[in-house]
């Protein structure tokens, strides 16, 4: 893409709504890749899905598919789900008046959006890294649910609960990234110095790990990348 070679790539991390650090974020001439989980928790879903609409059909950038995303991708289907007030909000943000036609157009870009990304050396998404991502093209983020999938949206689980009540995970899938190679996620807010917390694995890859809680209190993370 011609952007990425004369401008190379800016990578965010996850939005959760905060659209005023997605504006500063998406202020560039590099190709923007973010990371999945543009919304809930935040003021503003709506103002982040309509910028990311615009970067979309600008060709500056595209999303891979968060949980949340798919999540709402599903609600906007008409599934039944679980009760969520962030989701329901969200919801409610996108379906007023001033917001005519964006749900439609949302659930487009949700169907469409990749769920991994690789380019080069740099392999970008959401929750984990599976080995079936080196070999196959990403799988439909709102089909069925299959290993590759579920490691791209959630991660590794350990199937116990936090005090937070949020899954434990695990982080084993690092020592499976090939040497030479940087897996760039978000998902998993591991961060505990305000930066991008990064670890090598067993065969010399790379985790880069990029939530630092925008839309939940935190702020928003993004790199910027000249030779992925």
């Amino acid at each position: 893409m011609t952007r990425i070679r004369e401008h190379g790539i800016r990578v965010v991390g996850d939005v959760h709504g905060d659209l005023n650090a997605f504006r500063h974020a998406t202020a560039t001439e590099r190709f923007v890749i973010q990371l999945g989980d543009l919304v809930d928790h935040g003021p503003d879903s709506a103002g982040v899905m309509e910028l990311m609409l615009d970067l979309l059909e600008q060709q500056r950038g595209l999303f891979i598919l968060g949980n949340h995303d798919r999540k709402l991708g599903r609600a906007l289907e008409g599934r039944r789900l679980r009760r969520d007030p962030p989701l329901e909000e969200t919801l409610r943000q996108i379906s007023l008046p001033e917001y005519e036609g964006l749900p439609e157009r949302i659930y487009r870009a949700i169907d469409q959006a990749p769920t991994w990304l690789r380019i080069g050396r740099s392999l970008f998404v959401h929750g984990g890294f599976h080995t079936a991502m080196l070999s196959h093209s990403p799988v439909p983020g709102l089909g069925e649910m299959s290993a590759p999938l579920s490691r791209a949206l959630f991660g590794e689980t350990t199937g116990r609960m936090q005090p937070d009540g949020y899954p434990e995970r695990r982080l084993t899938w690092i020592n499976r990234i090939p040497e030479g190679m940087t897996v760039y996620v978000g998902h998993d807010r591991r961060s505990t110095d305000g930066r991008p917390w990064r670890r090598t694995g067993r065969l010399g890859g790379t985790a880069v790990f990029t939530d630092l809680g925008a839309g939940k209190g935190g702020h928003l993370a993004w790199i910027d990348l000249n030779e992925p």
